[in-house]
């Protein structure tokens, strides 16, 4: 009786340390327990340790900063006043309020460093009615700058940073021009850097994502392929960088949407391709040249498609014809609809502005055209895209 009474003894204690040594190391052979829930925890560290770092856009900032500059502008007071603004009894009971335009007046806006030898990239918009410019480094400096063109079609302009005496001395300058990206490889959810001095209070910096890329018909620019973002763009931060998680330029600040003159989370960039193209256009020409054949064009509606009989909504309608355009030369009239250029497709009225632009003036260029219910070619001769603006003063 003894015996079988210590055999139990040690059976039930061998038991109890199994059962122990299991439900300590290795609690998941015991199956689920009710009441019991598991969660995921971090490991745990020692008091002092350093916990690891979170998502920084540090190095991309440090790359940007010194290749965005603040753009101060002054514009002269008019020449041509009112002469009562000079009568004292005029001035007694109308005040002094009405002399504005003695004053100089000042504006405020961003620019990027495209070049060593001092090619600043910025908006039309912030330099167009500048006298005189300043450029505000990162380092504190403040130098003078003049305007090498503008093209105000898509709302952009070359700036070149001079000496303090006005010659050329962009060699001692030391310049970090900005790196510029690749627009292919901008992609809808990307993370985006902002860089520019918004409402004056200094260089700053703000994160988002590119919310839509290709934006038009905003009746924003003449030519519009607006990268849409949601990183804070407010007035000041026009013609600053618009840079990928790396540093990397891949938009110009241009525009917000907004109810109350402050970012609401919709801002828009002028693409690094269109802004690239444009400036070396400028760099090396003065100006931008653009094909025009001089046609209005109006967008078909579902309405006109079927008043006019046509098979679908596609094309752009021409509304009018300048006399002796290339267009009138090469016998496109009013109530056609244009439907390729060149052989490519024209699917509204800006994919046609945008496809005539690009074609070099001189060229003669295969036009296809919906006409009384039937297609007909037409060869037009391309002529060059007159001004539409004023360039800034230099």
């Amino acid at each position: 009786m003894n015996r079988l009474w210590l055999i139990f003894a040690q059976t039930v204690t061998v038991s109890l340390a199994v059962f122990f040594v299991v439900s300590t190391l290795k609690p998941e052979w015991l199956g689920e327990r009710p009441g019991i829930v598991r969660i995921q925890e971090t490991a745990t560290t020692a008091p002092g340790t350093a916990q690891p770092a979170t998502a920084s856009y540090n190095d991309a900032a440090r790359k940007v900063v010194p290749s965005v500059v603040h753009i101060y502008t002054t514009q002269a007071p008019r020449k041509n006043r009112n002469p009562l603004l000079d009568d004292p009894i005029f001035r007694h009971f109308f005040g002094d309020g009405l002399d504005d335009d003695r004053r100089s007046r000042s504006g405020l806006g961003s620019g990027v460093i495209v070049s060593a030898d001092g090619y600043v990239l910025t908006n039309y918009h912030v330099v167009e009615m500048a006298d005189a410019m300043e450029v505000a480094l990162n380092d504190g400096r403040k130098l003078r700058a003049k305007v090498v063109g503008a093209d105000p079609e898509t709302d952009l302009a070359v700036l070149r940073i001079v000496g303090e005496k006005g010659a050329d001395k962009t060699e001692d300058l030391r310049l970090t021009p900005i790196t510029f990206g690749q627009m292919d490889s901008v992609r809808v959810g990307d993370v985006v850097l902002a860089i520019g001095n918004p409402f004056g209070v200094g260089q700053s910096v703000t994160m988002g994502i590119v919310s839509a890329l290709g934006r038009s018909q905003l009746g924003i620019n003449t030519f519009e392929n607006f990268i849409q973002t949601d990183a804070a763009i407010n007035p000041g931060n026009s013609g600053g960088a618009l840079t990928d998680a790396q540093g990397n330029l891949i938009g110009i600040n241009t525009a917000i949407y907004s109810r109350s003159g402050g970012s609401l989370g919709i801002g828009f960039a002028i693409p690094v391709s269109t802004a690239k193209n444009v400036m070396e256009q400028i760099i090396q020409t003065g100006s931008v040249t653009r094909g025009w054949i001089g046609v209005e064009a109006q967008e078909i509606t579902p309405e006109l498609a079927e008043n006019f009989g046509l098979p679908n909504a596609e094309g752009a309608l021409i509304a009018g014809v300048v006399r002796g355009s290339p267009a009138d030369g090469g016998g496109i009239r009013p109530g056609d609809v244009l439907l390729a250029v060149g052989g490519k497709t024209v699917r509204d009225p800006q994919g046609m502005l945008d496809l005539i632009a690009a074609l070099k003036p001189g060229e003669a260029v295969p036009f296809k055209l919906r006409r009384d219910k039937g297609v007909v070619d037409a060869q037009v001769r391309i002529g060059k895209r007159p001004v539409s603006a004023r360039s800034p003063r230099e």
